[in-house]
């Protein structure tokens, strides 16, 4: 089996994002099901959805704009120097896109949830640093995978759901990078992708990259909790026990939910500033401004008691 191998479900979305960018074709098609508006609308929005009538990502998100957010990862002091391109993040985005993925609302909304979602990748992927240059969030899509593993990730609590494979190491890899077998596994599964087996995918193949990280921030992690993209657009309406620990949907509930209490929980942190950085800079960059990130109370996630306890590899960073 090709280590390059792609799934079908990927392929197809490539062959017929080739096919559709030759004419760019963005006709919108609309119907009624059950007396409610779907729509179609071009080769990013292919499933009926009330999410495909609003504008697609490709409508206010270009080729020069990924190089602007990410002007620095092709140079040669870049850990993955022309891995990463617009056309992968296009290509996985499009698999998403009917289910809400910065389609959920108006324009402005779209691009803060595109800003927010990058800033992850942004953040979790960079080699910046203060005094780099180009300062230092614009180095972002730098790291395709985990340099100096400090052990393989295996946990063998999981041996009969999502067993490790003989010499697989489940270090980092991907636009939010995955640790741990379980969660290639979960991420195999849903993605119809061996990554239990061969989780060296994840670094082999961008469009595969980002995909696995929307599938992350598309999906809760747990039955009983909202995915981050929930959390972020509103969709997520929080329980009597998430007000009282203090979590509110926004961008601070975004790092809760993909790391927990890696970051949140713990004061003015660090970890926690550096992501929510990269969040208002691409804002900043996008024409979207800082100034409609919110309140601190949404912005940050300082104060929210996490929503899963830690335990090893709970989160995808």
């Amino acid at each position: 089996m090709s280590a390059w191998k792609v799934s079908a479900v990927v392929l197809a979305v490539v062959l017929m994002t080739g096919l559709a960018m030759a004419d760019m074709s963005e006709e919108t098609k609309v119907k009624k099901v059950k007396g409610k508006k779907v729509c179609t609308r071009g080769w990013e929005c292919t499933t009926w959805s009330k999410y495909c009538c609003n504008e697609t990502i490709s409508d206010f998100f270009q080729t020069y704009q990924f190089e602007n957010l990410f002007a620095k990862r092709n140079l040669p002091e870049a850990h993955a120097a022309y891995f990463w391109d617009y056309q992968s993040f296009i290509t996985a985005s499009s698999l998403f896109q009917h289910l809400g993925f910065c389609t959920t609302g108006g324009k402005l909304m779209g691009m803060k949830e595109l800003a927010a979602f990058l800033g992850h990748v942004g953040s979790k992927t960079s080699c910046g640093y203060g005094v780099a240059t180009g300062g230092p969030f614009a180095w972002g899509l730098c790291y395709k995978r985990e340099m100096s593993p400090s052990q393989s990730y295996c946990d063998d609590s999981y041996k009969y759901t999502y067993p490790c494979a003989p010499g697989a190491e489940y270090y980092g890899r991907g636009a939010i990078p995955i640790y741990w077998n379980y969660n290639y596994g979960a991420a195999g599964e849903a993605l119809k992708e061996d990554l239990l087996n061969h989780p060296e995918f994840i670094e082999q193949n961008a469009t595969l990259a980002f995909t696995a990280a929307i599938w992350r921030w598309m999906t809760p992690l747990k039955k009983g909790q909202p995915s981050a993209h929930q959390a972020f657009v509103g969709d997520w309406k929080p329980t009597k026990n998430d007000t009282l620990s203090k979590r509110v949907p926004g961008f601070g509930a975004t790092m809760n939910l993909l790391y927990g209490d890696g970051v949140c929980g713990k004061g003015d942190v660090d970890d926690m500033n550096n992501i929510m950085s990269h969040y208002l800079y691409y804002l900043d960059l996008l024409g979207v401004g800082r100034e409609e990130a919110g309140p601190s109370e949404t912005l940050t996630c300082a104060e929210q008691v996490p929503f899963n306890p830690s335990n090893p590899g709970s989160s995808s960073s």
